[in-house]
């Protein structure tokens, strides 16, 4: 079993959004700088210049004091960058947005569409907001929507939700499930997808279940190689060796640590873990469940923001 980098055991950064291309490359912004005007006194003020659009993150930054350094409100840094209070976790070469987003004009509202009712669905330990979409033929966003909810929400064992009908179109979730900023990929990122798409065409595995591992890696690790993580976790899918995973620099290599997330016949592990393929019936799985089902995180509802984005980028990549 695993356990997330993130404040929560498994989680790293928050909310989905489709990508259409690929940057490799994401360039650093100095920090901005004072200049100095005359006062109508003749005594010269210090006035405070623009915070730049995009700071990357060195090794011992925080959230606060990068809002701080620039003059920035905290609470706005993490709302740019999809971040929160409980889940303000930032990595080093992280690129954090410093201004508010541009909002979009808004679309011409469409023509009303008959009502649908939907399904009231009581919550059961262990359910997530995709498998009852799934098991009632929804989607995801959809049951977001229909109840207030974002792609950080936990939902409770009691709690009642509304399922929209299938034939209802899908609404777009609500505004903050927003997917944090920096979703293109780096140079190093890219090569990690690469080798991820690579091992998974090699082993065989269904162009699905190679986007499930992208998008594992990206909650995982932000789609690099760490060398550090909760415990004893590390790599591009946060395996521990102390559960079964491998050595240490086992678990660092790219190449294995995607043949063990996969598993199957050729899983390096044997039988000492479960890869994605040795899950019975994973190709039905709604895609959080899939990625749930081998990394047994503490908050698996957090997947489900990388299947359009992991899409996209096999499309580019693959």
């Amino acid at each position: 079993m695993l356990v997330d980098v993130s404040p929560h055991p498994r989680a790293v950064i928050g909310a989905s959004a489709l990508v259409s291309t690929v940057a490799l490359t994401l360039m650093a912004t100095p920090a901005h700088a004072a200049t100095v005007e005359p006062s109508r006194q003749g005594v010269p003020r210090p006035v405070q210049t623009p915070p730049p659009a995009t700071h990357t993150v060195a090794s011992g930054e925080s959230v606060a004091a990068i809002a701080a350094r620039y003059g920035l409100a905290t609470a706005d840094v993490l709302s740019w960058n999809g971040l929160s209070w409980e889940n303000s976790l930032i990595r080093p070469g992280q690129v954090l947005s410093l201004v508010a987003p541009i909002a979009a004009a808004p679309a011409p509202a469409p023509a009303p569409a008959p009502a649908t009712a939907g399904t009231s669905y009581t919550v059961v330990a262990g359910d997530t907001i995709s498998g009852i979409a799934g098991r009632h033929g929804s989607t995801a966003a959809a049951v977001l929507a229909a109840n207030g909810l974002t792609w950080d929400s936990i939902i409770y064992p009691g709690q009642t939700v509304t399922v929209p009908a299938a034939s209802a179109p899908a609404a777009a979730p609500a505004p903050a499930a927003v997917a944090p900023a920096g979703l293109e990929l780096d140079a190093e990122q890219a090569q990690n997808a690469r080798t991820i798409i690579r091992v998974g065409r090699e082993m065989g595995v269904p162009e699905r279940g190679i986007a499930i591992a992208l998008g594992t890696a990206m909650q995982e690790s932000w789609l690099r190689n760490l060398d550090w993580g909760d415990r004893d976790s590390q790599g591009l899918f946060q395996q521990r060796p102390s559960t079964g995973w491998g050595t240490i620099e086992e678990v660092r290599d790219a190449e294995r640590a995607t043949r063990a997330f996969f598993g199957g016949p050729a899983d390096p592990n044997g039988n000492r873990t479960r890869g994605l393929l040795d899950i019975p019936g994973w190709e039905s799985m709604a895609y959080a469940d899939a990625a749930q089902a081998v990394q047994i995180s503490a908050y698996p509802d957090r997947y489900a923001r990388w299947e359009q984005p992991s899409l996209a980028w096999l499309a580019a990549l693959g």
